[in-house]
C-alpha cells in the first residue's frame, strides 16, 4: 500500500508542467468561447458562421493545404523563439530577421544563376539565415555589451530591417514591368517545389520538420541547450556554476535569428515567384505567440503552430463566407496571449497542489525513516 501511494506522488516539476498545460488549454478555450459569443452577437446566421470557422479549414483539400502552408513559417519562427526566449531574452527581432531572411534569399534567387536546384535553394537559405542572424545580433550585442533593454532595441531593429528590405526592392531590385512594387522574378531553380498537388504545401514543410527536430535535440539533449535553459531560469546561479552566461545568450540569439531568417527564405521561395512584401509580415510576431503557447519547447511548437494556422484559415473562410470580419483572429490571439503570459492565472490552485505534494513527500520520507529505524 505504501509503495502504491509513493508512485502516485507528483513532484513540483510535474505539477508545474501540468498547470502550464492547463493554463494554455484554458486560455484557448476561453478565447474560442469569446469568439463564438462575438459571432452570436453580430452575425445574421451564426450557425453557418460557426461552421465555416470551425469546420471550414477541413472541408476541402485546398483549404487544408492553406492551413498547412500557413503553419510552415510559424514552425521556423516558433523554433527561433524557443531558443531566444529560453535564454530569458525578449528579443523581438524575429520579425525583422524573417523579413531580411526573405531579402537574402531574393538576392541569391535573382542574381545567382547556379543551374541546379539543391545548391541554389541551399545558398538562398544560407544567406537568408545569415541575414536573420545579423538582425538578432544587434539587440543581443547591445544587451550583453551595454545592458540595453532588448525589447526596445529589437522592436526598433524590426523597422530597420523592414525599411532596408523595402528600400532595396523599390529601387535597386525593382522590376518595373511587374506593375507593382516587387523584385525581379526568382530563378526556377531557386523556387521550392510543391509536394502535395492541388495545394500550396511546398518542400518547406520538410525543412521545417528538420528544424523542429534539430531545435528539440539541441535544447533538450545537448550540453549547450541545457546551459541556455539554465541561464534563462537563473543567470546568477549559472554564472556561479561557471557557465559562460554572455556567450551563451549570444549563441541562443544568433541561432534563433538564423532560424527566423531561414524561415523567411523558405516562405518567399515556397509561396511567391518574387519578393513583394511592402511591410512587416507579422509572421515573426505570430511565431512569438506560437512559442509562448508551446512553453518554449520545440516539441510542442507543431501543435501550437497548427492551431494558430487553423484559426487564421478559419477566420479567413469566415470573412469570405459571412458577415464576420477577419479581425476576429486578432481578438482570439490577444485573449490567449493575455491569459498565457499572466503568471498569476490559475496560480492559487497550483500553489495548493504543490504544498500538498511537498507534505505528502515529507510524510512518505518520514514513514520510510521510521520503517528503517524499526528494522
Amino acid at each position: 500500500m505504501h509503495k502504491a501511494t509513493t508512485k502516485k506522488l507528483r513532484t513540483p516539476k510535474e505539477i508545474e508542467k501540468m498547470f502550464n498545460t492547463i493554463r494554455v488549454l484554458l486560455a484557448v478555450v476561453i478565447a474560442m468561447l469569446f469568439a463564438f459569443m462575438v459571432i452570436l452577437m453580430i452575425s445574421d446566421d451564426p450557425g453557418t458562421a460557426m461552421y465555416s470557422f470551425v469546420v471550414g479549414p477541413f472541408t476541402t483539400l485546398r483549404r487544408f493545404g492553406e492551413t498547412i502552408s500557413k503553419m510552415i513559417p510559424l514552425l521556423f519562427t516558433g523554433a527561433a523563439v524557443c531558443f531566444i526566449f529560453s535564454a530569458n531574452q525578449t528579443n523581438m527581432a524575429v520579425e525583422g530577421g524573417f523579413t531580411v531572411g526573405a531579402l537574402g534569399a531574393t538576392i541569391v534567387a535573382v542574381y545567382c544563376d547556379i543551374g541546379n536546384s539543391v545548391p541554389h535553394i541551399a545558398l538562398c537559405c544560407l544567406l537568408g539565415g545569415i541575414f536573420g542572424m545579423l538582425a538578432c545580433f544587434v539587440p543581443a550585442y547591445m544587451y550583453v555589451r551595454f545592458n540595453s533593454k532588448p525589447i526596445v532595441s529589437s522592436l526598433m531593429m524590426n523597422y530597420v530591417c523592414m525599411y532596408i528590405a523595402i528600400g532595396l526592392i523599390n529601387h535597386a531590385m525593382r522590376d518595373n514591368t511587374a506593375g507593382f512594387s516587387a523584385s525581379y522574378k526568382f530563378a526556377e531553380t531557386a523556387m521550392l517545389p510543391v509536394i502535395v498537388p492541388g495545394t500550396p504545401i511546398h518542400f518547406g514543410l520538410i525543412l521545417s520538420i528538420i528544424v523542429i527536430v534539430f531545435s528539440y535535440f539541441y535544447l533538450y539533449r545537448s550540453k549547450s541547450g541545457y546551459e541556455i535553459r539554465i541561464i534563462g531560469q537563473n543567470s546568477e546561479f549559472a554564472r556561479y556554476c561557471g557557465m559562460p552566461v554572455k556567450a551563451t545568450i549570444m549563441k541562443a540569439q544568433l541561432i534563433g535569428g538564423f532560424l527566423a531568417g531561414v524561415g523567411g527564405a523558405v516562405e518567399v521561395l515556397g509561396m511567391y515567384t518574387r519578393f513583394q512584401y511592402s511591410s512587416n509580415t507579422n509572421l515573426g510576431f505570430d511565431g512569438i505567440m506560437v512559442g509562448i503557447m508551446a512553453a518554449y519547447n520545440p516539441k510542442l511548437v507543431p501543435i501550437a503552430a497548427f492551431f494558430y494556422a487553423y484559426i487564421k484559415e478559419g477566420a479567413a473562410i469566415l470573412a469570405r463566407s459571412s458577415d464576420i470580419p477577419i479581425e476576429l483572429v486578432n481578438i482570439i490571439q490577444a485573449i490567449i496571449m493575455m491569459l498565457v503570459v499572466a503568471e498569476r492565472f490559475f496560480y492559487k490552485r497550483k500553489h495548493i497542489m504543490m504544498v500538498r505534494a511537498a507534505e505528502q513527500q515529507l510524510m512518505a520520507q518520514n514513514a520510510q525513516e521510521t520503517e528503517a529505524a524499526k528494522a
